[in-house]
């Protein structure tokens, strides 16, 4: 028989700023749409990133993925790059891209998609802008 699918998730953190504005409007509506997300001088979040994937545990070490090994792919494709970065201007995998908690998430998992053998399936990723404001995301396959 063979093993179960398992889901192992790995939490991270990152500290960054950004500001969300659309140049092609004005001043006025994007303070009207985005509020106080639209200052001037950029706002902060203390994000959590919970990154899932998911597989077949291995026979010989009982893991989906050494959580070590997901920890540093996480740490360098993602955290070393947001990590007490402005969003907006310090990041160019971000570059062109309203930097919504919706679209840092699709880039999040663009960066790590490549980067897992054919046995290890990215299943969703997890970002927390705030406690009360966070988006799941589980690829651009999933259905609507």
């Amino acid at each position: 028989m063979q093993n179960p699918v398992i889901f192992v998730t790995r939490k991270a953190h990152f500290n960054a700023a950004h500001k969300l504005y659309n140049n092609k409007w004005t001043r006025e509506e994007n303070e009207t749409l985005f509020g106080k997300c639209a200052n001037h001088f950029w706002h902060g979040h203390n994000f959590d990133l919970y990154v899932t994937i998911k597989g077949r545990p291995d026979n010989d070490t009982g893991f989906v993925m050494d959580l070590k090994k997901l920890k540093i792919l996480i740490e360098d494709e993602v955290v070393v790059h947001l990590d007490h970065k402005n969003l907006n201007t310090d990041v160019p995998f971000l570059n062109n891209v309203m930097p919504s908690v919706e679209n840092i998430a699709i880039a999040i998992w663009n960066r790590l998609l490549p980067h897992f053998p054919e046995t290890i399936k990215l299943h969703k990723i997890l970002l927390y802008e705030t406690e009360r404001n966070f988006v799941e995301y589980f690829g651009p396959d999933t259905p609507f």
